[in-house]
């Protein structure tokens, strides 16, 4: 099973940039979609993007934030830019263990591993 651990976080100002990381030791997800999810304090958990054959992303980070991975690393990445305070929230990192790579869901309860969070405030 795929053990996940996020780092990257902090606070950040309005309009800045932040890059998170999500780390799977000692373990290859060459071939895993991966997932980023946030939730903010009283609100459900929510997509924020997804890469494996394809490349999805919510559309409140659309053209902000950008999903990458390096398999050598066995690290995926999401660069976050033009933060707003509304992207303020815990982000994880999720697996799929299983299914297409060229499915990349955006239903939390489609990804088998997640990571232990790390959090994003941002101050306007």
């Amino acid at each position: 099973q795929v053990q996940l651990v996020e780092s990257g976080g902090g606070l950040v100002q309005a309009g800045g940039s932040l890059r998170l990381s999500c780390a799977a030791p000692g373990r290859t997800f060459s071939r895993n979609v991966m997932g980023w999810f946030r939730q903010a304090p009283g609100k459900e958990r929510e997509f924020v993007a997804a890469s494996g054959g394809i490349i999805k992303y919510a559309d409140s980070v659309k053209g902000r934030f950008t999903i990458s991975r390096d398999n050598t690393k066995n690290t995926v990445y999401l660069q976050m830019n033009s933060v707003k305070p509304e992207d303020t929230a815990a982000y994880y990192c999720a697996a799929r263990n299983s299914g297409s790579y060229y499915y990349t869901p955006s239903d939390s309860g489609e990804y088998d591993v997640w990571g232990q969070g790390t959090q994003v405030t941002v101050s306007s």
